[in-house]
């Protein structure tokens, strides 16, 4: 047998272990009951060191080097090149990181996931503040582990962004930062008022459930392959591309909390559902990184969702299942309500003009922590300063500030920067679209979706991670990330909204 042959053999292991793991995990954040959490710990624990050993042993790195040279000279895009590649960027990250530390990780979030979940229920940042520093530190030295050229955050952007360094994710955000605060100047000087208040309504959540289940699949998702839950937090997880689960959460107050929430991972899901099934079993089976899985999800929650084509075309179906709420609304006056700027609290229920704001200021705050330059006793405070700073508006209590994101609790960290990168990474993909397909919106008006997900997936999804970012982007638009066409779209459609000049 071929190194390569025995090199996929043991990297499929390494897949199945990871796929295991990540039932545990999407289990414990919607089915599990509380009191399985520190039995939880343990077997996430357990599957994550044998998963770290399985890829770093002696064998792995030898397997590697021969299956480097037998496939030296292949096509840079073939299978087995990019295996090799994929493997090997994975081994270097992971092979001077110790198991221990791994399975302490794995460890600590498991149970700090659940003492979040409660402290955010009860508004109780000193209940967690203990987790979070121990998380940071355990970060910290992992990245001190892997190394890095310039930033420690580096260690950590890397994973969620192949190739991407600190510092470029600074000059994107220092190029982005002044447009949208002028965009945001000009909106409020405009003297338009959008009205949403329709949108907080009463709308129950059993009827949200039923809509939120038929938006998803007639965009694109495929519930064949895939399903719907609870979570406190909406999220997307896969364990193949033929079993795609999606996540989202309820407020029989607000509406698009639920719809738009579950588009956006629909989004996530149909990338993972058109990923080739013969990645299964293979580290090829990801998306090429964060920023292009959001690039997907931002883009069918606004570029789609958010469109007027869209709801156009969706109102109706709205109106049949709340009829007490929407009976006397246009699909006009549901529009300006969805697309209404106005900065808000919660970042994922953000406009999309504000929406970076939240990324850049939690960017700042985990650069902070990483360097140890935070008092984890005065995050709350910093944090509320920073909204001031960058939203103007000040959080009334900590559930709704500095704990309303779940990704601290579980150690993601480094992967806010992709919020913001797939929301240009959509832009340029959508102008490419639009320029290939102009009657896109057309189809969109007409509830017709499968063109744009066809295009998707072949020149999006069919790659799974066999490029970099870096190399898809420019594969797939000829230039790199550029902030230009998201600002384009951001001008067009809110100039129009808010009779700005010139738009």
């Amino acid at each position: 047998m071929s190194a390569l042959s025995k090199l996929k053999e043991r990297t499929a292991e390494v897949s199945r272990l990871n796929e295991a793991a990540a039932v545990l995990s999407w289990d414990q954040q919607t089915y599990m009951p509380p009191a399985a959490t520190a039995a939880r710990a343990e077997q996430v624990a357990t599957l994550s060191r044998l998963i770290h050993e399985r890829i770093t042993a002696d064998e792995t790195g030898t397997l590697l080097e021969k299956a480097a040279q037998e496939t030296a000279g292949s096509d840079y895009e073939g299978d087995d090149a990019a295996i090799v590649r994929v493997v090997k960027r994975e081994y270097d990250r992971r092979v001077k990181v110790p198991a221990e530390l791994i399975a302490e990780e794995a460890k600590t979030t498991s149970l700090a996931h659940e003492e979040w979940v409660r402290a955010r229920k009860n508004d109780d940042y000193k209940a967690f503040q203990p987790w979070l520093e121990k998380i940071f530190d355990i970060e910290r030295r992992i990245a001190e582990h892997r190394g890095y050229d310039e930033q420690m955050y580096d260690a950590l952007l890397d994973p969620y962004e192949p190739g991407m360094k600190t510092s470029a994710v600074e000059r994107i955000f220092e190029g982005l930062r002044p447009a949208l605060v002028e965009l945001i100047k000009a909106i409020r000087e405009s003297g338009v008022e959008v009205d949403a208040s329709l949108l907080k309504r009463k709308y129950p959540v059993e009827r949200q459930v039923e809509v939120t289940n038929d938006v998803a699949g007639r965009i694109g998702f495929d519930f064949s392959r895939g399903r719907q839950d609870r979570a406190p937090h909406p999220f997307c997880t896969s364990f193949a591309t033929t079993d795609v689960r999606i996540t989202t959460r309820f407020d029989e107050n607000f509406l698009p909390g639920s719809v738009f929430a579950s588009m956006h991972e629909a989004g996530h899901g149909m990338y993972e559902q058109g990923i080739p099934e013969s990645f299964n079993g293979t580290m090829l089976r990801e998306g090429a990184s964060l920023g292009f899985h959001e690039s997907q999800s931002r883009m069918w929650e606004n570029w789609v969702g958010r469109s007027r084509e869209f709801i156009e075309y969706y109102f109706p179906f709205l109106q049949e299942k709340f009829p007490e709420s929407l009976g006397d609304v246009t699909a006009e006056q549901f529009y300006l309500a969805a697309n209404k700027v106005q900065p808000s609290l919660i970042r994922v229920e953000a406009d999309e003009v504000t929406y970076n704001l939240h990324i850049m200021l939690r960017f700042e705050l985990e650069k902070e922590m990483m360097a140890g330059r935070v008092n984890f006793s005065h995050l709350p405070d910093l944090w509320n300063s920073k909204m001031e700073e960058y939203l103007g508006i000040t959080p009334p209590n900590d559930a709704d500030g500095v704990l309303q994101d779940v990704h601290w609790s579980a150690g993601i960290i480094g992967y806010f920067p992709t919020y913001a990168l797939g929301n240009l990474i959509a832009a340029q993909l959508w102008e490419k679209i639009c320029g290939e397909m102009p009657d896109t919106y057309g189809r969109i008006r007409r509830g017709e979706f499968t063109p744009l997900l066809d295009w998707l997936r072949k020149n999006v999804h069919s790659y799974g991670c066999k490029l970099l970012p870096s190399e898809l982007i420019q594969k797939i638009t000829g230039q790199q990330i550029d902030s230009e066409p998201y600002i384009r779209y951001l001008r067009s459609k809110f100039g129009e909204i808010y009779k700005l000049n010139g738009a």
